[in-house]
């Protein structure tokens, strides 16, 4: 079972960032083994041009087409997904989310950006063909505020979200794909 984490900030430390950190500790400790691509990290030329035969663009689309589970983390900016998730989901295939379960994460300055979500990235992802979707967990920023040492920490009410949806996450799993995952 192949499972996707997806970091679509630009910021190498972020809130969305240590919300998929989050995530991840979640589906670890009911024994999933995520992978994570950031998103950051592929090269701008490639993504801006749609540039399919660059190595590192190759290999990100070909672990989104492996992946049966896509976690989305993406920072709110402006009322909408991150530029840089939407370029990378520019470059996908038509299907290339057809068939796989997607959680979306999300972190913005307040409230006011909670629906982003859902009239934002939706549509686009149904539009990959994604048809089950995992309920997303939306954090503002006094959700995960910053210690006294720079990072993030998620606040229980988050924690307790990401704990939920993550249980949704592995009940979606094929049964034969869980039996491979904890052999």
């Amino acid at each position: 079972m192949s499972l996707l984490l997806i970091a679509a900030s630009p910021s190498q430390k972020s809130r969305s960032g240590a919300l998929l950190a989050g995530a991840s500790e979640r589906l670890q400790h009911l024994g999933l083994a995520p992978s994570t691509l950031r998103l950051r990290d592929l090269p701008a030329e490639a993504l801006l041009h749609a540039d399919l035969s660059d190595p590192q663009l190759r290999l990100a689309i070909d672990a989104v087409a492996r992946a049966q589970v896509v976690v989305l983390a993406t920072p709110i900016y402006k009322a909408a997904y991150s530029g840089l998730l939407k370029i990378f989901l520019d470059v996908l295939p038509q299907d290339g989310l057809k068939g796989k379960t997607v959680w979306t994460l999300a972190t913005g300055g307040s409230l006011a950006h909670l629906l982003a979500l859902d009239y934002g990235l939706l549509p686009v992802l149904s539009a990959l063909g994604t048809r089950s979707h995992v309920d997303g967990v939306y954090a503002c920023d006094s959700q995960i505020a910053k210690d006294a040492e720079g990072n993030y920490q998620i606040n229980e009410d988050i924690e307790r979200r990401l704990a939920v949806s993550a249980s949704q996450v592995f009940d979606r799993i094929p049964k034969p794909a869980l039996d491979t995952v904890q052999a």
